[in-house]
């Protein structure tokens, strides 16, 4: 449970500090900047984080794993995800954050685990229960509130912010859906896979998104900016929050993990208020916890979610690993 929540409050932070690296006057310098903010910050996100994920896999002996993990279709199919939830999602997640600042983007983009559970129903084919469906108008109630009425202390285009935010959702819930069909299979290690994914980002937007956007030029800028030092304390929060998000996975599983996850975008409206002042109207509070809490019923299941089937497995399969 402590790993899940790590995850939430690591990720909340990666939030605000992301924001506030958005605030650099480098990314206001020219027109191009402005327009490319988005990408350009994004892509060194992603590309910190690879280097990060590069080291943390060298020390612990992995990266060979990681090669041969990418010759197999699995290997392809968490590629395909990486491009999918990195470039598309990541970058519509720094967009939101650009326009509606890091509260209001959390809230909206908190609606993707329920947006993945539907888009499972129909392509993996699992059930979704009465209350899952529940929780899924719950969300669409919630996001359509707080989408509806522009707040007026944002710090760009509210329409455009939105947009972003719903870009992240449908990016980051396609995505949990192919890794969902990847990680079927036991060979595929979660370390691995959050190593392809973060390097395929950065590769992506080196050698695709940012040439033919014309992107290099204020990328550069960026990173020779006084940006670049928050950017890079973002992206290690960023890492940090995906191994703890992984760790939760493996020790009380997927149900309880999500529900603990998503609560980064509740934690992220103290952090910017802290770290920000941003001080968010009180129906933007409540319709985030709206969305939270929709985006659990509809993400799992209640039954599983308060059991401890899942503690006793994992305490039977460390044992049989010891041969107790």
């Amino acid at each position: 449970m402590i790993w899940g929540l790590g995850a939430a409050l690591t990720w909340a932070l990666d939030t605000v500090i992301l924001s506030i690296a958005l605030m650099s006057s480098t990314f206001f310098s020219t027109e191009l900047a402005i327009a490319l903010a988005a990408f350009t910050s994004t892509f060194l996100h992603d590309a910190t984080s690879a280097v990060f994920m590069f080291i943390y896999m060298a020390v612990r002996k992995k990266l060979k794993a990681t090669w041969q993990l990418l010759k197999t279709k699995y290997g392809w199919c968490i590629v395909a995800a990486a491009v999918v939830g990195a470039p598309v999602g990541m970058t519509g997640y720094v967009l939101a954050i650009n326009n509606i600042g890091a509260a209001y983007t959390a809230a909206i983009s908190a609606f993707f685990p329920a947006y993945g559970a539907l888009l499972a129903h129909f392509c993996l084919k699992e059930e979704m229960r009465w209350y899952n469906w529940v929780g899924l108008l719950a969300c669409l109630v919630g996001v359509a509130a707080l989408s509806w009425d522009p707040a007026p202390n944002v710090p760009g285009d509210w329409f455009l912010g939105v947009v972003g935010a719903f870009v992240c959702v449908f990016g980051w819930g396609t995505e949990a859906v192919i890794i969902a069909w990847g990680l079927r299979s036991a060979s595929v290690d979660d370390e691995n896979a959050l190593q392809i994914r973060q390097t395929t980002s950065a590769i992506v937007y080196a050698c695709v998104i940012l040439p033919i956007l014309g992107g290099w030029a204020p990328t550069v800028d960026a990173a020779l900016s006084d940006a670049m030092p928050v950017i890079i304390a973002a992206a290690a929060l960023g890492t940090i929050s995906y191994l703890c998000y992984y760790k939760a996975i493996a020790r009380i599983g997927a149900a309880k993990s999500m529900a603990l996850n998503i609560t980064y975008s509740a934690w992220a409206i103290p952090f910017s208020l802290v770290l920000l002042g941003t001080i968010p109207e009180a129906s933007g509070i409540f319709w985030a916890v709206v969305i939270i809490i929709g985006a659990i019923m509809a993400a799992t299941n209640i039954r599983e979610l308060f059991s401890k089937t899942k503690e006793v497995e994992h305490v039977v399969e460390e044992l049989n690993e010891e041969g107790v």
